[in-house]
């Protein structure tokens, strides 16, 4: 969308963000802050970061700082007094960590989105714009299906607001490159500790997004969606190994045993990923950059895209970015991660 466009729209609004000092809240804050909002509300878990936030953003007059937990009902009362915008992005992310502990997935994903709704509700919050994944397709991980669930919720909560004029939708991102703990920092990280790089198994595929593009994906939820769809952006393809490859490459090293290892498939993953499945197909539109699901439950207009063709809308199906666009990607998304590197 249009920068102006989304100024006008965020333009002296109070917004707040659940889980606002991971990498894509603080990313979506600062590019609030251009939008000149009365008020940006980062809402987290995390005193460290925020400490170190408040620093950073001192400039920044209309920035509040809400140290809480999305388990914590009561808290998200306070925080989301007066807001006119939600962004939940508060979440466990990690699917191994949601595999060994599969009832905190559950208390985060599932009980705290329902208490972003209800305080929503209670609040009359005019919209809220929820953060899935990929990987609530189809789910084989507790953190997929916890992530399903909660697309579930934000589906429903637009039938029982009654006279509230709330809408609630979501968002589906693929791997976002150079997030906190994602695949490419610890990579990098494992080469600067002199240690090889784990790929889990050869074949494996996945959706990537930059940091940017998740941003953009969140702003265009305010206007795209009238309540109930899942939003989801057109996203590239890689291979896992193709990536690990590119990286050595970067770096100067050689591909060979010394440094880089196939470890085999982790708890809960997918060899590939999925955008939407066989049953949502049906209900998805083709609206340029993005997909539209249209929700299964209520009635909201069809928006004017053009029915998602049938067939496999899965990562096994590419196309793949070849080596050469994958290193052009990563010098262009995220280069404080290769300083140096001009390959």
């Amino acid at each position: 969308m249009a920068a102006e466009t989304m100024r006008q729209l965020i333009r002296d609004k109070v917004v707040l963000i659940t889980g606002g000092t991971g990498t894509v809240g603080v990313a979506l804050a600062k590019r609030l802050f251009t939008y000149h909002p009365r008020a940006v509300r980062i809402f987290s878990r995390d005193e460290n970061k925020q400490y170190f936030l408040r620093d950073q953003w001192a400039q920044h007059a209309n920035v509040r700082f809400f140290i809480g937990d999305v388990r914590e009902r009561e808290r998200l009362k306070r925080a989301m007094e007066t807001c006119d915008i939600v962004f939940h992005l508060a979440a466990l992310k990690h699917v191994e960590s949601c595999e060994y502990n599969p009832f905190e997935a559950i208390r985060t994903n599932i009980v705290g989105t329902q208490n972003v709704i209800d305080t929503a509700l209670d609040h009359e919050i005019p919209q809220v714009v929820f953060t899935s994944t990929d990987k609530s397709v189809n789910p084989a991980n507790a953190m997929g299906a916890s992530k399903l669930m909660a697309e579930k919720l934000m589906v429903a909560a637009n039938q029982y607001k009654g006279r509230r004029t709330s809408t609630f939708a979501s968002v589906r991102f693929g791997n976002v490159l150079a997030s906190s703990g994602s695949v490419i920092p610890t990579f990098v990280q494992r080469l600067q500790l002199g240690l090889p790089i784990e790929v889990t198994h050869p074949d494996m595929t996945r959706y990537v997004i930059t940091m940017d593009e998740s941003v953009d994906l969140l702003l265009d939820a305010l206007t795209l969606c009238r309540g109930g769809e899942v939003l989801i952006r057109k996203m590239p393809v890689i291979r896992i190994l193709d990536l690990a490859e590119e990286l050595l490459a970067l770096h100067n090293l050689p591909v060979d045993e010394k440094h880089l290892r196939i470890v085999g498939i982790r708890a809960g993953e997918k060899l590939h990923e999925e955008l939407v499945t066989s049953e949502e197909a049906a209900r998805t539109f083709d609206i340029g950059d993005y997909f539209v699901v249209q929700p299964q439950i209520g009635e909201t207009d069809r928006p004017a895209g053009k029915p998602l063709p049938p067939g496999i809308h899965s990562s096994e199906a590419g196309p793949l970015l070849s080596k050469e666009e994958i290193g052009d990607l990563l010098r262009a998304t995220c280069p404080e991660l290769f300083p140096g590197v001009s390959r």
